[in-house]
């Protein structure tokens, strides 16, 4: 069982991976491919407070707050990460789908961007559903999203571009749960499995049922 689970952790990461190259890949030169820093992921930071803010979505600002009595996944990256985010929301994506109907409008997901010079939210209104119709892609300036950052432990470090303008940001990878309440309440490390978010999800729906 255990193995079968890892085979369908990386069929899911895997064709998440392929079908963001083929939607969102831009071409770059090999001179300037060959100047980029490798893609790192940085560890979380400990016992973070999480809480409540409010960020831009691609209609205006949303709040944390907004979502209150529903249990919110929120995962920090950017839209030209190469590997991790997308395996990471592909994988979040998938246990969305197998929520039952009756589940899903209790849940709501947020994409987080850390890189908000390049994720526009006209960008972030393509990325984010293009993984799933619910996910929402959120952004801010500089300053709130180093806030929110540091309110829910996600670290990140942006790389020097190189000649022609490419970069990549290092950042934790995990996905943060908040229930009901607007309390964090778990934070998933990179590569869960997709039953795994699903039972942590329905844990906190228990547990916010009256």
């Amino acid at each position: 069982m255990r193995i079968r689970g890892l085979l369908i952790v990386l069929i899911v990461a895997l064709s998440g991976v392929l079908l963001y190259l083929a939607a969102f890949w831009e071409p770059v030169s090999p001179r300037a491919i060959s100047r980029i820093e490798p893609h790192s992921q940085l560890p979380q930071s400990a016992s973070p407070p999480g809480g409540d803010f409010t960020l831009q979505g691609p209609q205006g600002p949303v709040a944390l707050k907004d979502y209150r009595g529903k249990v919110v996944l929120i995962y920090f990256g950017y839209t030209y990460c190469p590997d991790v985010c997308p395996t990471s929301l592909s994988l979040l994506a998938q246990a969305l789908s197998e929520l039952q109907a009756g589940e899903r409008p209790r849940v709501q997901a947020i994409f987080v961007s850390l890189d908000p010079e390049r994720d526009t939210p006209a960008r972030l209104k393509d990325y984010a559903p293009f993984f799933h119709p619910s996910l929402i892609g959120l952004t801010g300036t500089p300053q709130q999203i180093a806030a929110v950052a540091q309110q829910y432990g996600a670290r990140y470090q942006k790389q020097p571009a190189n000649a022609e303008g490419q970069y990549a940001v290092d950042h934790s990878s995990v996905t943060y749960v908040v229930d009901a309440q607007g309390r964090l309440a778990a934070a998933l490390p990179h590569g869960q499995p997709p039953a795994q978010i699903v039972a942590t999800i329905r844990q906190q729906l228990a547990a916010a049922a009256p």
